[in-house]
């Protein structure tokens, strides 16, 4: 078999993937959680959107500058490699292929689920939900291990789909919030309810995931046409248009219900707030663009998790890389390391389900939250990357080489004393569980090194 992936994806595909794998689920599954976080305290929650914005602009621009240096298989553990080492370039690895990818793709293929549930009326942690999360991990799974040209131009023609209902969200809700007064009284209210700890560190953590993604284009820069200049402008152009249209989504969201509604009504807020502008049918037509936006993030995601044992096994680490490295000629896909990182995703839904969805937690202390604390942990693993990049890249300017690798490890810092914060105890679980696994991956890094061109 060939092991080579073919330059397949250009510009516009790249762009897709940042704006497609970002938007799409977090910006709805996460508008309450912020509002409810910030007892409704709505500048405190735009706030808390526009440092999250900022964090993942700044992050984004440093891989810009490695992405104009580097291209190699699997983007963020190339960078991982050049500034750090073969062995730190392959734990960021084993960590994205066996907690990061499929933890963030089944928190998405249950997301998506959810909000099919809202939208005919089920219970989103019923029967109902399980199945259809179950239904959309393995047919995204197909559509990416069978058709990886399918899945581009589905990330494309969803990318298009989702941008829809936020901008007619951000303009039509804006105008009328400001013309019924609504606006005004929903930034003026301030607090309006009870809030425990520190509300505006569990809100900015809270916007990670629905930030989070912008990374995961990296891993098709082998694929990408010219990549060394087409990644770092869909990296810096997406997350900039991402930040964008966030805070003016949720402004407008802010113009067509009051607060306490959408903190009241849940998951169900995003379809009220839809229907109240764009009367009963209209919102069900929007609410469907939703689905399909939320449907997008997962293939998104799906088309970073389906590579992540690749990345390892091409560098001939990993368990059995001569299996999980072998490229499929009529697909041009690393099938077998497809099939290893879906199974992962099917265990961390069954664990998503047990651990926050559940009535009673299955797995006691150690149920914390899937859909942020693997993300805070990816940028704590970018602090080392940062600072080597300023100890290394004597070539760069001062402003890429220092000042802006300084403020992406400051911004790191941030999202991990806020997760503390956010989370409390249940982080120390998670880094138990995180320790335990990383552990597992030690024996598997010790394969014969080979180098990739």
């Amino acid at each position: 078999m060939e092991n080579v992936l073919q330059k397949r994806y250009g510009l516009v595909t790249a762009i897709a993937m940042v704006v497609g794998i970002v938007i799409g689920s977090g910006v709805f599954f996460k508008a309450e959680k912020i509002l409810t976080a910030t007892g409704g305290n709505l500048p405190q929650g735009i706030l808390a959107w526009a440092i999250g914005g900022l964090i993942m602009i700044i992050c984004a621009y440093v891989f810009a500058t490695m992405a104009t240096r580097y291209e190699k298989v699997n983007g963020v553990v190339d960078y991982a490699e050049v500034t750090l080492g073969s062995k730190y370039g392959y734990y960021i690895g084993w960590f994205l292929a066996t907690i990061y990818y499929p933890t963030l793709v089944s928190v998405l293929a249950w997301v998506s689920a959810r909000y099919t549930c809202v939208l005919f009326g089920w219970d989103i942690v019923g029967g109902e939900a399980l199945a259809i999360s179950g239904f959309y991990l393995v047919a995204c799974f197909c559509m990416n291990a069978l058709s990886p040209k399918l899945a581009g131009k589905f990330q494309v023609s969803a990318t298009a789909i989702k941008i829809i209902p936020l901008i007619l969200m951000a303009i039509v809700g804006t105008i009328a919030g400001l013309s019924n007064g609504l606006l005004v009284t929903n930034f003026t209210s301030g607090v309006i309810s009870e809030v425990t700890g520190n509300p505006l560190f569990t809100a900015v953590v809270a916007t990670s995931f629905a930030y989070e993604g912008w990374i995961i284009a990296t891993s098709i820069n082998a694929e990408l046409r010219d990549s060394k200049k087409n990644l770092p402008r869909a990296l810096v152009l997406g997350t900039l248009f991402v930040a964008l249209i966030y805070i003016l989504y949720y402004t407008g969201l802010a113009g067509a219900v009051a607060n306490s509604v959408l903190m009241e009504s849940g998951e169900k807020g995003a379809r009220i707030a839809f229907a109240t502008l764009f009367s009963q049918a209209g919102g069900t037509i929007l609410f469907v663009f939703v689905v399909i936006s939320c449907l997008g993030t997962l293939n998104g995601l799906m088309m970073g998790c389906v590579r992540g044992f690749y990345a390892l096994a091409a560098r001939n680490l990993g368990p059995r890389p001569d299996i999980y490295k072998e490229i499929d000629r009529k697909s041009n896909m690393p099938t077998n390391a497809a099939i290893l990182g879906f199974l992962l995703s099917g265990i961390w839904l069954l664990y998503f389900f047990g651990a926050i969805l559940a009535p009673d937690p299955w797995f006691g202390p150690f149920s914390f939250d899937s859909s942020e604390l693997p993300i805070v942990t990816i940028y704590a693993m970018y602090i080392p990357m940062f600072i080597a990049i300023m100890i290394k890249e004597k070539s760069l300017s001062t402003f890429k080489r220092i000042i802006m690798p300084l403020l992406a490890l400051c911004a790191c810092v941030f999202m991990v004393i806020a997760a503390f914060y956010a989370h409390g105890m249940a982080v120390l679980f998670y880094l138990i569980i995180f320790v335990v696994i990383m552990l597992i991956g030690v024996p598997f890094s010790k394969h014969r090194r080979t180098d990739i061109n």
